[in-house]
């Protein structure tokens, strides 16, 4: 299993950067997966700018030649792993201006003049690792469950990816937060995790 990581925190000190090495070492345990690779788009200094003017053309997108290294590690992806806080009921403008920049059309999906488009990304999946300060159901109750409809059907649905899964993790800036737990049960996921 190839596994590409996506991490969006600009603090390597922080929990998220905490859930980032835990995914690591589990998947480092794990015989199933044959190859990592970490996209840390802070350090980086990935630009998620949309620019489109006479020379840059939003058709074109695909082909972007700044690009193609990002876009040959989606192609390359068995197992995409998200991990990212939320801020404001969203992923942060980062992980939203890869998103934007990266799953263009001609790459990521084609139109076929259906309803829905044809997804170029299929047999891929996807993990989301996500901390929040408010409560972990506040999400579902406050906002009808946003951030897993912009990420399952918004985004991988329409480019193909149909395997999902979300760890949402709330409550994560109290003293009895459970943050151990909750790193401990990432690692575990991630040692014995298939495809």
């Amino acid at each position: 299993m190839k596994t590409l990581i996506i991490y969006t925190h600009p603090n390597h000190n922080s929990l998220s950067y905490s859930f980032l090495q835990k995914t690591i070492q589990g998947l480092q345990e794990n015989n199933r997966v044959e190859e990592i690779q970490v996209l840390d788009l802070y350090a980086e200094s990935f630009d998620p700018l949309l620019v489109f003017n006479e020379n840059k053309r939003r058709r074109d997108m695909h082909a972007d030649p700044e690009l193609d290294r990002h876009r040959q590690q989606l192609l390359w992806a068995e197992k995409i792993v998200l991990v990212y806080p939320i801020w404001w009921g969203r992923p942060p403008a980062m992980l939203l201006g890869y998103i934007d920049r990266m799953f263009a059309s001609n790459f990521a999906y084609r139109d076929n003049g259906k309803l829905l488009p044809e997804g170029l990304l299929k047999g891929k999946s996807v993990v989301c690792i996500s901390t929040m300060k408010g409560p972990s159901l506040y999400p579902l109750f406050w906002l009808n469950n946003a951030h897993k409809v912009l990420m399952r059907k918004a985004l991988f649905s329409y480019v193909g990816i149909k395997k999902v899964k979300f760890f949402e993790f709330g409550g994560m800036e109290k003293k009895q937060g459970k943050q151990e737990q909750k790193l401990e049960r990432i690692y575990r996921y991630f040692k014995t995790v298939a495809q």
